[in-house]
């Protein structure tokens, strides 16, 4: 019964992204931040290009370093095609991510990348519209506490219509797939 099924779907239809695709979401349309060189920033700014969109902070241990690394990844996968893509981070630690601070580590992994802050007010203002869960957790150290947060990621197509949902740990070479599919 399932070759039937499968049968009657035209090969054309089947879905095309590896990431989950949200196309048609009503959430997620814009937001107005200031960038790591100072300058206010909304997503008109980059229509044109595709936008992969990740909420995030420096002093993450583990998911955003591995996100940003990723993505960088899948940028050197795209080649020539990866100057018609923007990799946006928001910061969700607006308090210790610094305009200084983002200014070193965005570019550190492609200098391409745009970091985003704004007060704490405004950063939770823009998660909420995005969907993304963010929490302080107190912790014993250095920095006194964490941020739980959402892991994925958005895409933008070049109209600046939210398309895709990109589940943590995604494969650059996957991303990259994806992205192409918008270009």
């Amino acid at each position: 019964m399932i070759s039937f099924l499968s049968a009657c779907k035209p090969s054309g239809e089947a879905n095309k992204f590896v990431a989950t695709d949200i196309t048609g979401a009503d959430f997620g349309q814009s937001f107005s931040l200031t960038d790591h060189t100072g300058k206010l920033r909304s997503m008109a700014d980059f229509k044109g290009k595709v936008v992969a969109l990740f909420f995030g902070y420096t002093h993450c241990p583990d998911v955003c370093p591995t996100t940003m690394h990723d993505l960088k990844l899948a940028m050197k996968l795209l080649g020539d095609q990866s100057d018609q893509v923007q990799v946006l981070f928001v910061t969700l630690d607006p308090v210790r991510d610094s305009q200084a601070l983002l200014a070193q580590f965005i570019p550190s992994f492609d200098p391409r990348f745009i970091a985003l802050r704004g007060s704490e007010e405004e950063i939770a203002a823009t998660a909420a519209v995005f969907k993304i869960y963010a929490k302080k957790i107190e912790a014993q150290g250095k920095g006194g506490y964490t941020v739980d947060h959402s892991a994925g990621m958005y895409v933008f197509d070049k109209e600046g219509k939210i398309r895709l949902y990109v589940d943590y740990g995604e494969k650059p070479a996957d991303i990259a797939n994806d992205i192409k599919q918008l270009l």
